[in-house]
């Protein structure tokens, strides 16, 4: 089955930083990492876990919706905390999206992320019906 790389234009470009938003294969899509980076590239939430948690899950929103699907369609989940004061803000921002049953979830504590302004970041795998072919930027 061959492999469709999208660039969604509801979040940051990654034009130039080596790698693509999604990764389609058939029905299922990867979602990289995504971290609390507005459309425009700007960092929300300095120092805010939970402001970083909310853009990071609008971020995973707004790639779906415009694949054609939701969170709902999430089958699998990785989170990356760089503190672990920050899991009672994080379960509070996750709980907003997401209800009982959760998704599958592997949460790692880890010493930092790609920037140090960055607290969170969560990458997915969903599998979408009837998905819509996002215009992809190679």
């Amino acid at each position: 089955m061959a492999c469709e790389f999208i660039q969604p234009k509801s979040v940051h470009s990654t034009a130039g930083v080596g790698y693509s938003h999604v990764a389609k294969v058939g029905s299922t899509v990867y979602l990289a990492g995504q971290i609390a980076l507005d459309p425009a590239g700007a960092l929300v939430g300095a120092g805010d876990i939970e402001a970083q948690a909310q853009q990071v899950y609008a971020n995973l929103q707004a790639i779906l919706e415009e694949l054609g699907g939701s969170l709902k369609d999430i089958v699998k989940m990785t989170t990356y905390l760089t503190d672990r004061s920050h899991l009672g803000a994080f379960r509070r921002v996750r709980n907003r999206f997401f209800s009982d049953p959760f998704p599958p979830n592997t949460l790692l504590f880890i010493s930092g992320l790609a920037q140090p302004g960055y607290l969170i970041e969560i990458e997915a795998v969903a599998v979408l019906d009837g998905m819509r072919t996002a215009p992809a930027e190679r």
